[in-house]
């Protein structure tokens, strides 16, 4: 079947050249592109799950680091020199 699409200019470029890098023609890349949305798991009704936060990826790790001082800004050591714009700290 023929049918007839509008795609912006930089659309049309972008998918032009990727149809020449792999040697096909664009109503092939189209036709793949249509295929993929329509045979995708979002098409056969399926919720999609919004991606997990950092913290839910991380979650396992935190507080697994232990530097033995409970708040570093309490440690006098690190601390030392912090703000002081003669040694070039800010």
């Amino acid at each position: 079947m023929r049918t007839t699409v509008e795609l912006s200019d930089e659309l049309y470029r972008r998918a032009k050249a990727v149809a020449a890098l792999r040697g096909r023609k664009l109503k092939d890349l189209v036709e793949e592109g249509l295929r993929l949305v329509l045979d995708g798991p979002s098409a056969a009704g399926a919720v999609r799950e919004p991606a997990p936060s950092l913290y839910q990826l991380m979650k396992d790790y935190c507080g697994v680091a232990d530097s033995g001082v409970e708040d570093l800004g309490s440690s006098p050591a690190h601390m030392a020199g912090f703000g002081d714009a003669s040694k070039g700290n800010r």
